[in-house]
């Protein structure tokens, strides 16, 4: 058989998969932003967009970098992408004329349509829009992005490696609807849309093509490895094709690495954070393959051990007929740059590696491979002193937090029984059938912006700055009463993020001051640096949420972060268990959580909206991560009397998985996000048995439209099919500070006046 691979494709040294997108000062975001609010054209932001993919290519390439990825831009998100690029938008989106408003429609919605479902990529805590396959799906080729790309890309000096979400992964993370088949027997029309991409890849001058297929290091559906065998067998016979390289990471591939070396692809990319070098020597079809080695961790922070991975890489050689350096998976997981952080110390700074100092790493450690390690000493030298730096730092290791957590005993994490607690606080709160709440975030005003950068720039002292967020929470408690809800929250006015904003109360954490990475879309976070044991210094929300209830009659819920949520949405140290660290930080919102009740207040939420989002993506691993993510959950929460409510709050997620241990949690109210899923989650607690309170989403916050209040009722006609009207709560899907005051205000009064009906209603 003939050599698929041109003569022209030959194998590169240094690469990385993916790279940041969103601009090193947000850029992207408010280009997009300005956009929907009508500020910028569609050209200003074209350009903003072409601008950051130019700077992002050079960055790459001046770094050493040989292998430049392309097609890693997105407007909202790579699995969207591949679904406008399929052609398999929704067909309630068709009716939009202008491509970029029907992308946008499709991504959030709009007045008169719905949005995609959203959920975690993986175990990240990036966000994708989930495609729907439905029976009227039609598969064709849209090439128009990717070939752009290409050709920008090489007006700007750079040879481009496309990257694509590979066909088998943008299936797996399909869902069918309006009766459609199971995703993943499409798998045929959506391959030939990809023989018709290579061939038009070829047209266009590419050598490489970058599949990428986390997928297959999951367990997300039977028979992945056989299915990557056909997939990649027919994909690599094509002989007018460009090199195929295919993207395997977050874990270890398993037996579809032996199943995609025994195709003719002619690399594939395994990462070795994750995975191990043994799986990739156990495969001897490697030989003849090009190994992309992610050694390089590509969603964490931590500095390479330039030894230990040159020991690995070298370990290779022999397994691989050509081996590259690369990052584990896309940087878009971590910042930019480590060089706007001038709040760091000496020692902390040298543990560190963001994106632009990966790619030195990637190139360094791809030269010591080439040239021997002398050819980069002064490199090694630094890796060795920052390591032995960290080995003997004081904050890495508290007595006092070690010995306070050995200590704990299942009597630390255990409540008297639900049903006897209901009662208790029933008759404290004294609240109505289908009380009605939100999640805790209202609107972030600019006015609130405005003072927190004056607080920072120092034209306001702290006084000051209190003076304007209790303002801003009696506003808040003002509009919740004249809607008429039934339990109040503050509004989070002092909070810049429901984790960051305990890490930088918290021992152990260091808060950056430009770390930001996306979420989803526009949504841009600065994940804090979890570096050292964790402690508690102070009370860290006693006293705004006493000042709300001291507005107010009415209940005003307590508003804490969970440990597995900001264990999730924090960089974390990696020398140690991950469970140590929730255990760490669980004890630190135990504190909070007992000296809130200490002030009177009954009703204490703990959101552990990422619970899913760590979840093992082999299911072998789940049980052990479950059980110390729900200890750990209950070690928060179990110091308080029976008479105060416990809630918590999940979003973001497909719960099927973590179901039981949701019921486990035992909050006494879990609010979960159920709108876009149709309230599919009640039927999957019913089956587990779940008998507490429960407030599934009734309307979508994640969407400008405004749903009315018959359409709310039929939210909630929908749930009490499924729960008791004793147990069930009225609330929004998630928190309210992405939108604006007047959606809030209409979208909860119409809320109100449902629940004020279905109240009616069940006499």
């Amino acid at each position: 058989m003939s050599t698929p691979t041109p003569p022209t494709a030959k194998p590169f040294a240094a690469t990385v998969l993916g790279a940041p997108r969103i601009g090193p000062d947000r850029e992207l975001k408010r280009a997009i932003e300005g956009y929907w609010a009508g500020r910028i054209s569609a050209e200003g932001l074209a350009g903003t967009a072409a601008d950051l993919r130019r700077r992002s290519w050079q960055e790459l390439a001046a770094a050493g970098l040989d292998s430049i990825p392309v097609n890693t831009f997105s407007y909202y998100d790579q699995v969207l992408d591949t679904a406008v690029m399929l052609d398999a938008l929704p067909d309630r989106v068709a009716g939009i004329d202008d491509p970029l408003d029907r992308y946008f429609a499709a991504a959030r919605g709009n007045a008169e349509v719905t949005p995609l479902e959203m959920t975690k990529w993986f175990d990240t805590n990036y966000h994708y829009l989930v495609p729907e396959i439905a029976p009227t799906t039609q598969f064709r080729l849209r090439p128009e992005k990717v070939l752009a790309e290409i050709a920008q890309a090489r007006g700007t000096g750079i040879d481009p490696r496309p990257v694509v979400v590979g066909p088998i992964t943008f299936l797996a993370l399909a869902k069918a609807v309006d009766g459609g088949p199971e995703p993943l027997s499409r798998i045929d029309d959506v391959v030939s849309c990809y023989f018709e991409l290579i061939d038009r890849l070829v047209d266009a001058g590419v050598e490489w093509v970058q599949f990428d297929e986390p997928a297959l290091v999951t367990d997300i559906a039977d028979g992945l490895p056989e299915l990557a065998a056909d997939v990649y067998g027919r994909l690599s016979a094509v002989t007018r094709r460009p090199a195929i390289l295919v993207a395997t990471y977050f874990g270890d591939p398993g037996a579809a690495l032996g199943a995609l070396a025994r195709t003719a692809v002619e690399a594939i990319a395994v990462d070795l954070i994750e995975g191990s070098v043994e799986a990739v020597a156990a495969v001897p079809e490697l030989a003849n393959k090009l190994v992309v080695a992610g050694v390089v961790d590509g969603r964490n922070i931590w500095r390479t051990d330039l030894d230990a991975a040159l020991a690995t890489l070298g370990s290779l050689l022999g397994s691989a007929g050509d081996l590259a350096v690369s990052t584990s998976c896309s940087t878009l997981h971590v910042p930019y740059s480590l060089a706007p952080e001038a709040g760091l110390d000496d020692n902390l700074r040298g543990w560190l590696a963001f994106a632009a100092e990966k790619y030195t790493e990637v190139a360094t450690l791809a030269s010591a491979l080439r040239n021997g390690r002398e050819s980069q000493a002064a490199a090694f030298d630094a890796s060795r002193a920052a390591l032995a730096t960290r080995a003997t730092d004081p904050r890495l290791a508290d007595a006092g937090v070690r010995t306070r957590l050995a200590a704990c005993t299942d009597a630390d994490i255990t409540r008297t029984a639900a049903a006897t607690r209901l009662a208790q606080q029933q008759e404290h709160l004294n609240l109505p059938p289908l009380p009605t709440t939100t999640i805790g975030s209202y609107p972030q005003t600019s006015a609130i912006r405005l003072a927190r950068a004056a607080l920072r720039s120092g034209d306001i002292d702290d006084a000051e700055y209190v003076r304007r967020m209790h303002a801003e929470i009696a506003d808040v408690v003002a509009l919740q009463e004249r809607i008429g809800l039934d339990v109040l929250v503050h509004g989070e006015p002092e909070r810049n993020d429901m984790v960051q904003y305990f890490a930088e109360q918290l021992d152990g954490f260091f808060a950056t001051a430009n770390g930001w990475v996306q979420s989803y879309g526009t949504r841009c976070v600065r994940p804090p640096i979890l570096y050292g044991d964790v402690a508690r210094p102070a009370p860290m929300t006693v006293d705004w949420i006493t000042f709300a209830q001291s507005l107010t009659t009415k209940p005003v819920k307590g508003m804490l972060t969970g440990p597995v949520t900001i264990l999730a949405w924090s960089f974390v140290r990696n020398d140690q268990p991950l469970a140590d660290s929730a255990n760490q930080i669980a004890l630190a919102i135990r504190d909070e959580t007992v000296d809130l009740e200490k002030a009177g207040v009954a009703i204490i939420q703990v959101d552990e909206p990422a619970l899913r989002e760590l979840l093992p993506l082999r299911n072998a691993d789940k049980s052990a991560y479950l059980d110390w993510a729900v200890k750990a959950f209950r070690l928060s929460t179990s110091g308080v009397a029976d008479t105060t409510q416990v809630h918590t709050h999940l979003c973001y997620s497909e719960f099927g998985e973590v179901i039981g241990a949701i019921a486990a949690l035992d909050a006494d109210v879990t609010s979960i996000e159920a709108a876009r899923s149709h309230m599919e989650v009640l039927d999957d607690l019913n089956q587990v048995g779940f008998a507490n309170g429960v407030g599934p989403g009734v309307y979508d916050i994640h969407s400008p439209r405004v749903p009315g209040a018959e359409e709310i009722r039929d939210s909630l006609t929908s749930a009490l099919k499924a729960v008791d009207a004793q147990r069930l709560w009225v609330n929004p899907d998630c928190g309210l500070k992405t939108r604006n005051t007047d959606e809030v205000t209409e979208s909860l009064t119409n809320m109100v006046a449902a629940a004020q009906a279905a109240r009616t209603a069940l006499g």
